[in-house]
Formats: C-alpha cells, structure tokens, sequence
C-alpha cells in the first residue's frame, strides 16, 4: 500500500488505477501517466476569485441539467493511452453521464483554471495541451497576479482560439455556458 508520495518514482509512469490506490495526504495531479504535485492550499487571492467565479456559475446553472464542482475534483481524461487525472479549480459538466462517485470520466465542458505562484509553466502548458485534445470546448485561465481572465475556445478543427485577455471594466463571457459573464474587476476586487 502507498501511504507516502515519497514512495513512488516521479519518473515512472501511472495509471488511474494506480491514482486510485494511493493514501497519501499530498495531493497530485496525474499527467499523461506522470505525477504532478500539487501546490499547497491556494492563498486566500485565489481562494475569493474562485469562490467569485463558482458562485456566478451556480447561480447560473441552479436550475439547469449542467453541473459546477470545484477542487478537489477528480477529471479523468484518457486520450492517446496514457491517463490523466487532473483537479480544475473549476469545471462545469453537461453530460451527466460523464459524472462518476469517484468525478468526472471525459472532458467537461468548460475548464477554470486559476494561476497562483506554484503553478508552474510546464503545468500549465501540460494542461492546455491537455485540454484541447481532450475536447474541453472551453478553458479560461484567471490571473490574480495580473487581474485578468484568458478565454480559449475550442474551434471546429479542435484547436483552441484565445482570446486578448479580459482586464478592469471589460465583461468576460463564455461561449458555452448561456448567461455566464463577469467583469473581471468584480472578480479580482478582494
């Protein structure tokens, strides 16, 4: 039994089921088989922008077939037969069948991901990269260092398109959840 991230080899490659089997406390994220290690709790920066932006979303789809959850969440994306198991600071899921006891098996519909100072380029690169070929038809990197909001769609040939990014006064708004739209100073006001 793994108790101890200290016991496994960071440069061997895993799987869900090996992801599953572990009882450690640190929490990873799994990365084409590779783990990742997760920073430590978010400050509390990130901690309003998320609870800003999963509580505009709520408020939205409360009464809608999609869902909203936030980390820690399981999303097992499997494409190109390595697995991925990652923990958005946000996602929303439109098919309820993609829905499991342990997450979410297959890409959700819209992705939030909210920089911080332990999210390195390497991760972040990973997971649009991810993304995208998962067919996430949204993905919105926040930047609380910087207040703004960056908004990748997914275009017909499965590529993303990004948008400039989304600062002060300006209303940032996705194409993919009808009504979801904020001004990106009300985000980042705290």
């Amino acid at each position: 039994m793994i108790t101890s991230l200290d016991q496994l080899d960071l440069n061997k490659t895993y799987t869900y089921s090996d992801y599953l089997s572990w009882k450690f406390k640190e929490r990873v994220e799994l990365l084409r088989g590779k783990i990742f290690k997760m920073s430590p709790a978010p400050n509390r920066k990130h901690q309003f922008v998320s609870g800003v932006l999963f509580g505009t979303i709520w408020n939205i789809l409360k009464n809608e077939e999609c869902q909203v959850f936030s980390a820690p969440f399981d999303v097992l994306l499997s494409r190109k037969g390595k697995d991925t198991v990652v923990q958005p600071d946000i996602c929303v899921i439109c098919d309820l069948n993609k829905l499991t006891e342990q997450g979410c098996t297959g890409a959700p519909d819209l992705i939030i991901e909210i920089l911080s100072p332990g999210n390195s380029r390497k991760e972040m690169k990973e997971k649009f990269e991810l993304y995208e070929e998962n067919g996430v038809q949204e993905y919105w990197l926040a930047d609380p260092g910087n207040e703004d909001i960056t908004i990748y769609s997914l275009n017909k040939e499965g590529k993303y398109i990004g948008s400039k990014p989304f600062v002060a006064e300006e209303h940032a708004s996705s194409s993919v959840i009808a009504g979801f739209s904020v001004v990106v100073e009300e985000v980042f006001k705290n």
